[in-house]
């Protein structure tokens, strides 16, 4: 019996011994981690906490309308990504500026109201380097004008945007303006001649039209309808939505379609304000002001593309003028090129010029 306890004993030191050296030996390292499958979605990024606010935003349209739309998604994509921390209240109709969208773009930068989406034709206003976007015909090409506006050109126009205490997040679009009269259709030049034709209360408009022989006249965008109703102007130029949504057809017989001038759209938030998010924050406004941006323009070409067949149905003459067509047009506008130059800068001027 001792000799089988002895036994025991001995085997159970040697046990003790194995597994202590195996103790003082170096650990192997843990395993690497398996490589994501493909497809598979990225590790979550540890929660960030965002502190409570509510932001006011100022858009130009009514609430039916596709820039109060992006504004809405945009609001929506930020209380959503902030687990509804953060809050975008917009308001239609410039109500926070008592219709008055020059002021708008002043209250952005004084930080009386936070976001604004307005049109660079009302950056304009303050700056008439802005209106080098809006010349007459200087790329009326819509696919040429993308390019543009996410390349070079368009940062340029970002940079003259935060010289003004504004941060540009994203470019929206009103889309190229079009041409409606009643006196006559006009295809020529010579068309134009005489003719009563509102146009936005910028100076570089008041040339242009000058320039093609016709008389401009500034007005409030809401006397516009009665006026055309009564005769007190021949015609207007708006984007293709703005026509149908304002129901101009029923005023107008002939609608032009020459891309004149391109109108777009900046989602701006006042500069301190964006300057005092932290950079988590400040990502989620770019990536929501992108989507937003990106979903107004869908919308916009939508409605562009629905709206020539709506106003024929609506019994207006739609004349679609040909690259030779719109070239007459494009002629008479040297006046304005070389009055605008110094005014925007040759450099400037030929980012988009040779684009």
């Amino acid at each position: 019996m001792k000799k089988k306890l002895v036994l025991v004993l001995a085997l159970l030191m040697l046990v003790s011994l194995f597994a202590t050296a195996c103790g003082q030996s170096t650990p192997a390292p843990a395993p690497a981690p398996e490589p994501a499958a493909e497809g598979s979605e990225p590790a979550a990024a540890p929660e960030v906490e965002f502190p409570e606010m509510t932001l006011r935003m100022s858009v130009t349209t009514s609430d039916v309308g596709s820039w109060y739309m992006g504004g809405m998604k945009m609001a929506e994509i930020v209380s959503e990504r902030t687990g509804g921390k953060v809050n975008i209240e917009v308001y239609p109709n410039e109500q926070l500026s008592g219709g008055n969208q020059g002021v708008g773009i002043e209250q952005v930068q004084q930080g009386v109201t936070d976001m604004s989406f307005h049109s660079t034709i009302i950056y304009s206003i303050m700056d008439p380097k802005f209106s080098v976007v809006s010349m007459p015909w200087i790329i009326p090409n819509i696919s040429d004008m993308d390019q543009a506006m996410a390349g070079e050109p368009g940062e340029a126009i970002k940079e003259i945007v935060r010289s003004k205490g504004i941060e540009p997040l994203a470019f929206g679009e009103n889309g190229y303006r079009q041409l409606t009269t009643n006196r006559r259709a006009v295809r020529t030049p010579a068309d134009m001649s005489g003719m009563k034709i509102r146009i936005p209360g910028i100076q570089m408009y008041i040339d242009l039209f000058q320039a093609l022989g016709a008389d401009p006249t500034a007005m409030n965008f809401a006397e516009v309808f009665t006026a055309l109703q009564q005769g007190t102007i021949d015609g207007q130029e708006n984007p293709l939505p703005v026509i149908t949504t304002n129901r101009l057809y029923e005023v107008q017989e002939y609608v032009t379609l020459w891309n004149y001038s391109y109108d777009p759209l900046v989602i701006g938030i006042n500069m301190n304000k964006f300057n005092s998010f932290s950079p988590e924050l400040q990502q989620i406004f770019r990536e929501a002001a992108a989507e937003a941006a990106a979903y107004q323009i869908d919308l916009n070409r939508q409605e562009e593309a629905e709206a020539i067949a709506f106003l024929e149905e609506q019994g207006m003459e739609v004349i679609e003028l040909t690259d030779a067509e719109v070239a007459a047009f494009r002629d008479l506008m040297a006046p304005v090129y070389e009055k605008y130059e110094p005014i925007i800068g040759e450099d400037l001027m030929n980012l988009f010029l040779n684009f």
